[in-house]
């Protein structure tokens, strides 16, 4: 038996694995924090509560089930800068993944000495650690000099639970500080960011040992063992262990908070100039290829929040006979855009609204938005030599049949809603909780539920729709935002 923990930015889910049978999962929200325009924090107290809400759960409704756990697997959410000082304490909220603020600090990490597209094999985009650490140290130099580790939000996770400071290669990729190729810590590009490698976690495989669980824990929850922690994954790599996705050609699309295209490559595949994350996978000797858009089912979900209702009203009052475009177009750009733009300061919004456009139109235009930021993905990883044939679908979003159809046919191949899709990231921990146990290192591919197969005729529509959507983009890039408040100054946190 083991457990699962994804740590995600919409909440924790917890999920207990047994073989490959999930026998119970448990959630709790979290909420972000934007303390100022294009800011996104969370404190990690928050993750901690949300933790033991799920644990607890669990060992209230499965405690025969729970105290047979061998091993817990962690999740996470990507490029989060958790920093702790001496007595490690957390110095402030972490800075999450969808944070804009550093855009201006990647120029730093471009310049020719650093070495970074060379060493990382991408490009310097605000959303990764290494520009928020640039960020603090410019804006909140008191706090970057009392750091004493930077931690990713799943490595915090990991310390509250063990004890140790521990990091492994897919979620460490994500930093701009790991020598991907040779999946270590790279001195030179810590000493860009005015940091060592003894602020790092150690680093390990996702699929090995990291730590086993504080008795004060196996105490808690009445485990029947001390549960080793395995090193885990980045959200994306451990949903790629969850349906299998762990050789070379293997692929997904992850319609969540925000959207993926995923393939898993034989070596390190970088292809930074489109835009394309080359990470390493986290299980050894294997490396991906990410497409990635910030705002993929958090732009259905910010839509929702704005007409007062939710996800699921809106897609019910869609056409579904509907074979055409919408009427009007939706950018997704909510947080900025990475893949292929690598642009933190443009923003979406509707274009082409008339006075007969009804919410339903929006709606649709909303889906085929998202969709066709997928397409831009797809067309970045083919020019870096990668060929998709089909792909797999995971998160909420791929829940809606209508919007997996429409993600088919716009990217012109095949879709498989798959079984526990939703499940994909925190089944994946469990599984490398498993190996790291002692256990079999098995990853098994998902059984496939149903399959979208594009629709020659709504591809032909969506082709055109593509070529002129993608228009939009300098559209909105040259369109000058309004002024904002100043940002007010905060104490800091303890």
């Amino acid at each position: 038996m083991t457990l699962g923990l994804d740590l995600g930015t919409s909440g924790i889910k917890a999920l207990l694995l047994d073989g490959d049978t999930t026998i119970a999962t448990a959630t709790a929200p979290l909420t972000v924090q934007r303390p100022a325009p294009g800011w996104s924090e969370q404190h990690p107290a928050e993750w901690w509560q949300a933790t033991e809400r799920c644990l607890d759960e669990l060992a209230a409704k499965h405690p025969r089930a729970l105290a047979a756990v061998l091993g817990i697997g962690l999740s996470g959410q990507m490029h989060g800068a958790t920093l702790l000082g001496a007595d490690d304490e957390v110095l402030r909220p972490c800075i999450l993944w969808n944070d804009a603020r550093s855009g201006a600090q990647c120029a730093e990490l471009e310049a020719p000495a650093v070495h970074l597209r060379e060493l990382t094999g991408n490009p310097a985009m605000a959303g990764f650690t290494a520009p928020k650490l640039l960020w603090m140290r410019e804006h909140e130099p008191e706090v970057f000099a009392r750091v004493a580790k930077v931690l990713l939000p799943k490595a915090w996770l990991r310390w509250k639970l063990s004890g140790e400071f521990i990091e492994e290669m897919s979620d460490a990729s994500g930093t701009l500080w790991l020598d991907v190729a040779r999946r270590c810590w790279s001195a030179e590009l810590l000493a860009a960011c005015g940091l060592t490698e003894a602020q790092m976690p150690r680093l390990v495989e996702g699929s090995e040992p990291a730590g086993q669980l504080r008795s004060e824990w196996v105490r808690r929850w009445g485990f029947d063992h001390t549960p080793v922690i395995a090193g885990g994954a980045g959200d994306n790599a451990a949903g790629a262990v969850g349906v299998g996705a762990v050789k070379a050609g293997d692929a997904f699309v992850s319609l969540g908070t925000s959207g993926v295209l995923w393939a898993t490559t034989a070596g390190f595949a970088p292809a930074a100039h489109q835009g394309v994350h080359a990470f390493c996978h986290a299980l050894p000797g294997l490396w991906h290829q990410m497409g990635v858009q910030l705002s993929a089912a958090a732009s259905l979900a910010w839509w929702a929040r704005t007409n007062g209702v939710n996800e699921s009203q809106l897609l019910n009052e869609l056409d579904r006979s509907q074979t055409s475009p919408a009427s009007c177009w939706f950018m997704p750009y909510l947080s900025g855009d990475r893949t292929p733009h690598n642009d933190s300061e443009v923003r979406g919004g509707f274009m082409h609204v008339s006075a007969d456009t009804g919410r339903a139109d929006m709606t649709q235009a909303v889906l085929e938005g998202v969709a066709f930021a997928f397409r831009d993905a797809r067309d970045a990883l083919a020019t870096a030599g990668t060929q998709l044939m089909d792909a797999d679908l995971l998160g909420g979003g791929a829940r809606s049949a209508q919007w997996s159809q429409i993600l088919a046919d716009v990217l012109g191949m095949p879709l498989h809603q798959i079984e526990g899709g939703e499940h994909g990231c925190a089944l994946g921990a469990a599984r490398l909780a498993r190996t790291a146990a002692g256990g079999e290192a098995r990853y098994a591919k998902s059984q496939r539920l149903r399959s979208f197969e594009p629709d020659a005729r709504r591809l032909a529509f969506y082709n055109e729709a593509h070529h002129r959507w993608r228009t939009l983009y300098e559209l909105a890039r040259q369109v000058p935002p309004p002024p904002n408040p100043p940002v007010v100054a905060r104490a800091t946190a303890t």
